[in-house]
């Protein structure tokens, strides 16, 4: 818009917010233009001069400019973001592998330790359904577009391969989004979900990752196992989703085996016109002329050439095992027939017939990488199933299901009413017969049915796709061993769980462990659980064991810093019992978006967690906004993939950071500040009167029940509890409201509190867990503003109410924000962090007018007023304040 170059010193976002402007006094008209003006210009000078929230000549807009001028303050930030994301998000020390490497090898780490690391190492970001994404795909489609052509611009070409202009493009794709509709008309159902997903894994994802190993290949100087391999919940992620049942599960995988299949063949396709060799110029190997003579491709133009024809009968295989695992036939038949592939194995073996005689011809001159060597590592990584596909149901939907099956057959007539020992022995008795308790001939209630259902599907997927397909099994609220068992029951029933002398079990049982409670009682529940001789004979063959740890429930429950706290010891406490057992470790971390679910930098995160738990192996979940975030390009996915990968070297293999001494001291102050602050957090959200009204009346938690932004419902009950309530909507709304309530309440009181100050100084500069713990913190303090949150105060009804909690709320932020500078040496927030306050502060401009004119059409919606277009203007205020605010849920 017109004087951006005042509050930025981007060029892209420079360059995109002067066409933004334009197209809107295009399509918008001069007034919208000029409206828009007036107000940015007021807002860019109120933050310059500080002071309070003033109204920015708001007032005069007509409700159809209120919705037009909302468009253009979402759009601009969303162009921001995109400009921002180009500069690269991998500044720290060792954010790339080879980066790591140098490092490692500094401290005396070789490469010999770091391959000994890969050989048994996973990494998987897991992609979730979590609704914190407002974006319409089609806007998300179109801004890729946008940085699709800014990379063209950059590199100072001035025309499309399509002909057009870059710059004429540009402004193109810019008018397309001001036209295309922003919120979407119908809530999305499970299918919407997986197909977003697909778009992300089949754009990103399949051509990515192949070529990071390329890279990593030549880092290391040898090929590294493919140990980077992405996941997913959607379509199996039915805890609170009453919308994924066993055929959103076989849609699901069906798609993913579509999609990855069509991959392949379009990459034979292009491989088969590039392997022109002829055996008149070229030495053939044994095993590529029997696959030439096995294919069936006789055509009298390619009689000299059994690569090609080689190829000709791999793709006839490939085009087989398409439609006998889709029920369709390739999008290009070809003229061939062929058996399908049993498995990716058979079909990765063909491809190394060909690519082991490239590599040894000419001294290397045709080595295996390049194209065959790319598909070859997209077979290892992807397989027939594209991701691997979690299952996750909650602990209390097995017990009810166990009970009824137990019941039904006789065995025991009261499950619910046994204690754990109880339990324990009587799921172990069941467990190692191979006598199923289901009986077809019995009807049962539509929840154990769809249960059983769900497990029998899992099994044909096994059969069909190959065990990668589903490996985990996560049951939400975990707490104890039953029901870690009551999973393996019902994989019994469908033969995923295999009894006897060497027990097996297809999928692992993952306790997911979520509030304080069941935080602390973890590593208790992992240790009786490996006591058991079965358990202890399916690890042995398996080799490790995951747990999962709740990010954003254990925040709900007991507030950002216990949170961070008890998820730390945790991890700590189940060392010991995982190396006692000799098992080992996989953590899971269920993380969020926003500071208060866990959201943050992956590479510091990881880098973060304490020594000797990371081991090589884990799993990160990527929800909502962060995926398009993250991985919405291709240059964007390298670049997080590679953090991710780096950080997991790192924290693995680099010497301990603190001595033991130090250990000791720095976890007996986070005890104390934990404390302090878990007893604040609890007294104000759970302890004080009226808090649930205060909160329902203050945040716009009613209305984002609106935007129809996932498949499942906001609450896991129909309860206004806050207990019932999901972590999304709950951190999503004070984040609206301009408070960030969970990403900082009660820390303020537990520094203030402490009484050596010198030492949590100390712990900042030279704890990564601390560091980080107040780095997000800090993040989340600049974005809040607590004289934005006063006007939404004024959303209570009841005065008395009203003053009472807010005046806490300020006072707390305060105490924060000023105990914070103390301890990191600050005179104001982020003065150590130049680039992330460039970028807060070129939004707050944007996000005030937002934010007051939300509150506005909050008061005429909750007063009765019933036109549509205060409705759409609240919804549209929500999307367009993520959409500013970023990691917001």
């Amino acid at each position: 818009m017109a004087d951006l170059p005042s509050i930025t010193n981007n060029p892209d976002v420079r360059y995109l917010g002067r066409v933004l402007g334009d197209v809107i006094r295009a399509l918008g008209g001069e007034r919208l233009f000029a409206a828009t003006e007036a107000i940015r210009s007021a807002s860019v000078e109120r933050h310059r001069r500080g002071g309070p929230p003033v109204d920015h000549h708001l007032e005069a807009l007509t409700l159809d400019e209120t919705l037009d001028f909302v468009r253009g303050f979402m759009l601009f930030s969303m162009l921001a973001n995109l400009a921002e994301d180009r500069q690269g998000v991998a500044a720290e020390e060792g954010a790339d592998v080879a980066a790591a490497l140098a490092r490692l090898a500094r401290e005396g780490v070789d490469k010999a330790a770091v391959a000994a690391l890969l050989d048994h190492a996973l990494v998987a970001p897991v992609l979730t359904a979590h609704p914190t994404e407002v974006r319409r795909k089609s806007m998300i489609d179109h801004r890729n577009r946008i940085a699709a052509l800014m990379a063209l611009r950059d590199r100072g070409i001035e025309t499309t391969r399509d002909g057009d202009r870059v710059d004429e493009a540009i402004v193109r794709q810019v008018a397309l989004l001001w036209e295309t509709r922003v919120l979407r008309r119908e809530r999305l159902y499970v299918a919407d979900e997986v197909e977003t997903a697909l778009s992300y894994l089949r754009d990103v994802f399949l051509p990515v990752l192949p070529a990071l190993y390329q890279r990593w290949d030549r880092a290391m100087g040898t090929r590294v196992p493919s140990f980077l391999r992405p996941g997913s919940w959607i379509g199996g992620d039915r805890d609170g989703n009453p919308f994924v049942t066993a055929e959103s599960l076989r849609a699901a995988l069906a798609r993913a085996g579509e999609t990855v299949l069509v991959h392949y063949l379009d990459q034979l396709h292009a491989l088969g016109a590039e392997l022109s060799i002829s055996s008149e110029l070229a030495p053939i190997d044994a095993a590529v002329a029997e696959l030439a003579e096995k294919s069936g491709d006789m055509a009298e133009s390619r009689s000299d050439e059994p690569y090609r024809r080689a190829i000709s009968g791999i793709y006839a295989r490939l085009a087989a095992t398409h439609l006998a695992l889709t029920g369709k036939p390739a999008p290009r038949p070809g003229t061939l027939t062929g058996e399908p592939y049993p498995d990716p194995a058979a079909f990765r073996a063909d491809l190394l017939a060909l690519a082991g005689p490239l590599a040894a011809m000419g001294a290397g001159l045709l080595a295996s990488g390049g194209a065959i060597g790319r598909l070859i590592r997209a077979v290892e990584v992807f397989g027939f199933h594209l991701a691997t596909l979690d299952m996750r149901q909650n602990s209390a939907v097995h017990e009810r299901v166990v009970a009824e099956l137990l019941k039904v057959a006789g065995v025991c007539d009261d499950y619910a009413a046994l204690d754990e020992d109880q339990r324990v022995m009587l799921l172990r008795h069941e467990l190692s017969s191979p006598r199923p308790l289901m009986s077809r001939y019995t009807d049962y209630s539509d929840e154990t049915r769809a249960e059983l259902a769900i497990v029998a599907a899992a099994a044909e997927a096994h059969r069909r796709y190959g065990p990668g397909c589903i490996r985990q099994y996560i049951v939400s609220m975990a707490k104890s061993v039953s029901d870690l068992l009551e999973v393996n029951l019902l994989l019994k029933e469908a033969g995923l769980y295999r009894p006897g002398a060497e027990p097996g079990a297809a999928i692992m049982a993952v306790p997911l462990f979520e509030t304080i409670e069941d935080l602390e009682a973890a590593p208790a529940i992992m240790a009786e659980w490996f006591a058991l001789p079965e358990i202890a004979a399916i690890l042995a063959t398996r080799g490790h064991q995951e747990v999962m740890i709740g990010y954003s429930d254990s925040n709900k429950d007991g507030g950002y810093l216990t949170s961070t706290w008890q998820l730390s010891k945790a991890s700590t406490a189940l060392k010991p019992v995982f190396e006692a057992a000799g098992v080992g470790m996989q953590l899971f971390h269920g993380r969020g978006g926003a500071v208060g679910r866990g959201g943050g930098s992956s590479f510091a995160a990881i880098l973060a967690q304490p020594a000797g738990t990371v081991q090589g192996r884990i799993r990160i979940t990527e929800q909502g906004e962060v995926i398009a975030g993250k991985y919405g390009t291709r240059e964007s996915a390298a670049t997080n993939l590679e953090a991710m990968a780096s950080a997991t070297l790192l924290a693995s293999l680099e010497p301990p950071q603190l001595t033991s001494a130090e250990d000791e001291t720095f976890a007996r102050a986070m005890d104390a500040l934990s404390d302090t602050a878990f007893h604040a957090y609890r007294d104000l959200v759970y302890g004080t009167e009226g808090f649930t009204t205060f909160f329902r009346q203050m945040t716009p938690i009613a209305e984002i029940s609106g935007l129809k932004i996932g498949s499942r419902p906001a609450s896991r009950t129909k309860s206004h509890r806050i207990e019932d309530l999901r972590a999304i909507p709950w951190v999503f709304s004070w984040a609206q409201a301009r408070v960030m309530l969970p990403g900082w309440y009660g820390v303020g009181s537990a520094i203030a509190a402490f009484g050596d100050k010198a030492l949590l100084a100390g712990m900042a500069e030279g704890w990564p867990l601390f560091a980080a713990t107040l780095a997000n913190m800090e993040m989340v303090l600049a974005k809040s503003d607590m004289g934005i949150a006063e006007r939404y105060a004024g959303l209570v009804e009841d005065a008395a109410l009203r003053k009472q909690v807010f005046g806490r709320i300020r006072d707390g932020w305060k105490r924060t924000h000023d105990g914070l500078l103390a301890i990191t040496g600050q005179s104001r927030l982020l003065e150590k962090h130049p680039a992330l306050e460039s970028s807060i502060r070129l939004r707050l401009p944007y996000i005030e007018p937002l934010n007051l004119l939300q509150i506005e059409l909050m008061k005429r919606h909750r007063a009765g007023e019933r036109d549509e277009r205060i409705s759409e203007g609240i919804l549209l205020s929500i999307n367009a304040i993520a959409t500013a605010l970023r990691n917001s849920g």
